[in-house]
């Protein structure tokens, strides 16, 4: 008669089936990459951004949208390059224009941005890319109850916010020069190891075992006090005594690599590390900055030519 487990035992066969499904869904992903990158080639973009979008509604809560195809506008009239995926919470911002495919999105609601790429990965495309979002402007022109008044500018803890930029492609040609411009890279892997044959320390080339995995890279080593700084005061500065003496150096303290997790042969499991990183930081933004909806009524009239 089979022993039932203990409570103990239950806790951690669970945990490492949790771990193991991660792994698994990862070679998954990867494996339908390159299954549609082996058969057509660049042609079917389109069908690859929807394996990338599958990853992101796996670990992003409910409250927020992911939006495909999105230009992205600011209250000065600036536009963005069309953004592949745009991670939005749409509660409280409204959509400047929405009919059918075509998305025009309010810099204040988004949160993240992603760039899906096959093979062409052109540094001077993606800088231009990037530009055109780094070039938007948050507004402080609001109006909004708050719990305890009405607001007629930002709140303290947010003054100019920034989406994360991240990256999904195939590793190919992914230098240091493009992941400059995001703060994220996921790149698809399928690399074939060697495997070492039982009683021989000698690599057998006619046994090998293949290594689907997303090598997620997070391009900077701020703590996350600076990513509060960049997330919310961008180019910005904050205002002194926004954050209490305590609550800064418990940030101060604390990177994205401290939510790094491992396997048991201490390699990093990297899209479970991914959702931990990822979430905390939009947890620093949590709610999107209160819409200034009087600077895009403005921006209208203007361009209107309307008094």
């Amino acid at each position: 008669m089979t022993e039932e487990l203990s409570l103990e035992q239950k806790k951690e066969k669970m945990i490492a089936n949790v771990t193991d499904n991660y792994i698994q869904v990862e070679k998954s992903i990867v494996n339908q990459l390159f299954m549609k990158h082996d058969l057509h080639g660049t042609t079917v973009g389109s069908e690859r951004e929807n394996i990338w979008s599958q990853l992101f509604e796996m670990i992003i809560p409910k409250k927020f949208v992911i939006e495909s195809s999105v230009f992205i506008i600011d209250s000065e009239g600036n536009v963005s390059k069309e953004v592949d995926f745009a991670i939005l919470d749409e509660t409280y911002t409204p959509y400047i224009f929405r009919y059918g495919k075509i998305k025009f999105v309010p810099i204040e609601a988004i949160a993240a941005v992603i760039e899906c790429k096959s093979q062409n990965l052109d540094a001077t495309t993606l800088e231009k890319w990037a530009e055109s979002i780094t070039s938007l402007k948050t507004s402080t022109v609001a109006i909004a109850r708050l719990a305890t008044s009405i607001a007629t500018g930002p709140v303290a803890t947010q003054k100019a916010t920034r989406p994360i930029r991240i990256l999904c492609a195939l590793q190919e040609n992914c230098n240091d020069s493009i992941k400059r411009h995001f703060d994220f890279t996921l790149l698809a892997t399928r690399e074939e190891e060697k495997k070492t044959t039982s009683g021989s320390q000698k690599k057998d080339v006619s046994q090998r075992e293949r290594n689907e995995r997303i090598k997620i890279e997070c391009n900077t080593k701020e703590t996350l006090l600076s990513w509060f700084k960049s997330l919310n005061f961008n180019n910005e500065s904050m205002i002194e005594k926004v954050l209490s003496s305590e609550i800064s150096a418990r940030l101060e303290k604390t990177s994205l690599e401290n939510y790094e997790v491992l396997d048991e042969n201490g390699q990093n499991i990297s899209l479970m590390t991914f959702n931990f990183q990822l979430n905390q930081l939009l947890m620093l933004i949590n709610n999107p900055i209160l819409f200034p909806h009087l600077a895009y009524a403005e921006l209208f009239n203007r361009k209107g030519g309307q008094k």
